[in-house]
């Protein structure tokens, strides 16, 4: 969301960084993720999250320069997410539990149960899936490696796991993806 939240992120080096487009207490604008983005270290994937955005609004921000990524919450369909994919987009499906689709078309698919409540979800519950699954809901620097070893996504996916008093943390963040890293050295 700000400048200093960019160099938590430049400094810790995760694969993604989310821009949340979506309504909410994260939610910027494009000209903000434009200024944040130039300053976001290249080799890190700038993911747009949306949240029932008409097609046409994500392909603008992804023409602007801002995203490289797709994250899309709600009702899209696999129309969509071919039309996302067929402009260069790397697209994410988010589902909760009961809406999973293993088949889904998209480049991953997130599951998170939490609907972005921050809540873990129940690991023993992930549906098994061909796609490339992105992990969300209730991770923590704390136990970020449990679900991994249990679950083995592709991704793993934190927004209020790293934060304190709703404000991004540096060093929280630094820890969850130090320990990302070191699990998948295993």
């Amino acid at each position: 969301m700000n400048m200093a939240d960019i160099q938590a992120v430049n400094d810790a080096q995760p694969d993604f960084a989310g821009f949340v487009f979506a309504s909410g207490r994260h939610q910027i604008k494009l000209v903000q993720a434009l200024a944040l983005g130039k300053r976001l270290d290249r080799h890190i994937k700038r993911v747009g999250v949306f949240v029932n955005e008409p097609v046409a609004n994500i392909l603008q921000i992804y023409h602007a320069g801002a995203i490289t990524v797709a994250q899309l919450h709600g009702t899209y369909s696999e129309t969509a997410s071919a039309i996302l994919a067929s402009a260069g987009l790397e697209t994410i499906r988010v589902f909760d539990y009961q809406y999973f689709d293993p088949y889904f078309t998209a480049d991953y698919l997130m599951l998170d149960a939490s609907h972005g409540k921050g809540k873990l979800v129940d690991l023993r519950k992930i549906p098994q899936t061909e796609r490339p699954l992105v992990l969300a809901g209730g991770l923590t620097p704390q136990n970020v490696r449990v679900a991994i070893d249990q679950v083995q996504p592709a991704v793993v996916d934190v927004s209020s796991g790293v934060e304190i008093h709703g404000q991004k943390d540096a060093e929280k963040i630094q820890q969850f993806v130090k320990n990302v890293r070191e699990v998948q050295k295993l």
